[in-house]
Formats: C-alpha cells, structure tokens, sequence
C-alpha cells in the first residue's frame, strides 16, 4: 500500500489539480493507495474535498495580509505550529511521497516532508510561480509546469512539463449538436459567444455585457451565454428585464460547461491557470480578460504565454468593459484569423496532465 498526502488549497485553481490527481492515482492503483489530503483550517478545501470523498486534515496556517492588519502579527506562530503538525501527520500517515499544489496551506506540509526526508513533488499551475512553490522548490525532488520557461523561477533538471490536471473530460468539436444548442435555447444559424467570469462572477464582464446590450437598436447578429456568477445573478436578471434581448442565455452558473464549450465560436474570459488549461483542450478561439486582483498579476502573464503564441487575444481590464464585446465580434468576422487561434490554442493541450503527474509520483516512490 503506497501513501500519498496531496496539499493546496485556497483557492479552486489549488483544490481541483489536486483532486484530479487524485481520481487518477485511484484509478491506477484501485485499492493499492491511500490518499490523504491536508489544507488550511477554514478555508474552502476543508468542505470540498470531503464532498468528494476524500480524508482531509486542517492546518492553522494563515497566509499575510496585503494591507497593514494585526494578523500579520500571527503569521510566524502559526507557520511553526503547522509545520510541527504536518510532520505529525506525516508520521502516523506513513507517507511515501507528499505533492504540493500551491496556495500557503501546503507550505508547511513540503517543509515539514523535506526536513523529513519524504520525497515531495510540486505542481505548479501558473506561468509565473506562486510564492509557496518557490519557497519550496529548492528541496523538491520533480516540479510538474504546466507552461514554457519555467527555469526561471525552479531548476531546470527538476522541471518536468505535465500540463495542469483537470477533472472532467474535455476535447474539440467539430460541430454543434442540436442537444447542446437546445439546452441554451440557441439557433444554429448565429455565432456564438460564450462569457464566462467564474461561479462568484466578474464585475468587468458583467458590466461589459450591459454597455454591448445597451448599444443594440436591433436583434443582435450574435447569440450570447452569459455565466454573471452568483454575486451578479439578481442585479443581471433585472437589467435584462429591463432591456430585453433575442438569443441571450443568462445564468449565474454554467451547469453543462461542455454543451457551451460545444457551441461557443469565440470564448472570452478570466485567464486563471485551469481556465486556461480547459480552454486549450477544447481549442476555442479566445479573448482573455485577465483578473488585476490576482498575487503577481499572473493571469496576465497566463495570457501573455498564449499571446505570444498566437493562441489567443487579450485585453486589459480596465478597457474590457468598452472593448471587449466588439474584439469578440471582430474576431468573429475574421474567419481565418478564428481558424488559426483555434488551430494554435488547440496544440497547447495536454489531454493526459494527471497521469503525468502520477508518473512522477510513482518515481518518487519507487525511490522512497
């Protein structure tokens, strides 16, 4: 029986990974592994991860505050005092290898595997690396990236590309199924563009679809899913009663992500590391709008990995809300610039990343 304890947390982009390599280290290994996941107390992972099935034990780990605040003044006893409980829990777990997926709830537990001799792996989502994984890489054994140049933040003989484990299935389509358009009450004689700001929703893209919306005096040319998040749900619901529109699909969550990555001509989007990462497996042509609010402005950077690829366009936040729906609908009319994103975004994919990253698992374990 192999032991792993997977951290991260926080944070979606930390949790799911993890989770993902989860599912495929069990459906490799069936009964053969246990599995362990540890995090942060209070935080989102303490409810996700056990209505997924899985054991997960909490830190009192804090990470510091942006501004000035008196629980800064915390921080260092509570890194020690986690770090002394991982290392607990890694005793009487019995762990052959500890994986590290970002967030500072796995800080403790890499540190504490380390000074233990426990071999630990990092997964690193972002093109531009989280304070917690370079912290840590210095002792790691693999660090599994998901983008190009990642030497400059980890070594270069430590860095494997994996790709970011995803949970579902995600694949191109080459056509549009009536189940799918049916599902979104959409034609299949219109374009469509899909809007997406994640399940709390996003302020710029939400204020984006009102001034296009706004903008009509006819029945628009394009069709339109509109995902506001749950923060926006009622405030979008009144505006649209306000000003009606043929072909908009509006809801504050997106319940069957592959019907609208199935009938969605153009994308536009935050550019968190797993977005885009789904994004590259399905190849839609996309326009991201990267989140200002984010540690080291990283998913700017996301984007800009995809940008000088030609795999995608982007436009600051702070210009979306006036240009972002006319760059979709120009993007839109430019049938062969479409057909070029689509091709490029699609060959920055990796279908198999959580088996990648269970390979390099298994390396480490076999060495153990």
């Amino acid at each position: 029986m192999k032991r792993v304890i997977l951290s991260g947390g926080g944070t979606g982009g930390h949790i799911y990974p993890a989770v993902a390599v989860a599912e495929a280290l069990k459906r490799k290994w069936k009964g053969e592994v246990e599995i362990l996941f540890v995090g942060a107390e209070g935080k989102m992972e303490m409810e996700k991860v056990p209505a997924l099935g899985y054991n997960i034990v909490g830190l009192p780990i804090a990470g510091l505050q942006r501004r000035l605040d008196w629980r800064n003044l915390l921080v260092p006893w509570k890194v020690v005092s986690s770090v002394w409980r991982a290392r607990r829990i890694i005793r009487d777990f019995s762990a052959d290898v500890v994986v590290g997926f970002g967030g500072y709830a796995s800080a403790p537990v890499l540190w504490a595997a380390q000074s233990m001799g426990v071999p630990t792996v990092i997964q690193e989502q972002n093109s531009y690396a989280g304070l917690t994984n370079k912290l840590s890489a210095r002792a790691a054994r693999r660090i599994c990236v998901a983008y190009d140049g990642m030497e400059r933040f980890f070594s270069a003989d430590k860095i494997v590309m994996t790709g970011n484990p995803l949970r579902g299935n995600f694949a191109p389509t080459k056509c549009k199924s009536e189940e799918a358009l049916a599902h979104y009450g959409l034609s299949k004689d219109k374009p469509t563009v899909l809007v997406v700001g994640g399940s709390l929703g996003t302020r710029t893209l939400n204020e984006m679809m009102k001034r296009w919306i706004s903008s009509l005096n006819s029945a628009p040319e394009v069709q339109v899913i509109w995902q506001t998040g749950k923060i926006y749900e009622r405030e979008m619901q009144e505006f649209l009663a306000a000003h009606p529109v043929e072909g908009v699909w509006q809801g504050a969550f997106i319940e069957r992500m592959d019907y609208a990555y199935e009938v969605a001509d153009v994308v536009i989007s935050r550019s968190g590391a797993c977005t885009v990462s789904e994004l590259c497996l399905v190849g839609k042509p996309t326009l991201f709008v990267p989140s200002p609010n984010v540690a080291e402005d990283h998913q700017t950077k996301n984007a800009r990995a995809l940008v000088d690829k030609d795999a995608a366009v982007m436009v600051s936040d702070r210009e979306a809300v006036e240009k972002g729906m006319p760059m979709a609908l120009e993007l839109l009319a430019d049938k062969e610039r479409l057909a070029t994103l689509r091709q490029n975004i699609a060959r920055l994919g990796i279908k198999d990343a959580a088996d990648r990253v269970v390979r390099q698992i298994e390396k480490e374990w076999s060495r153990f």
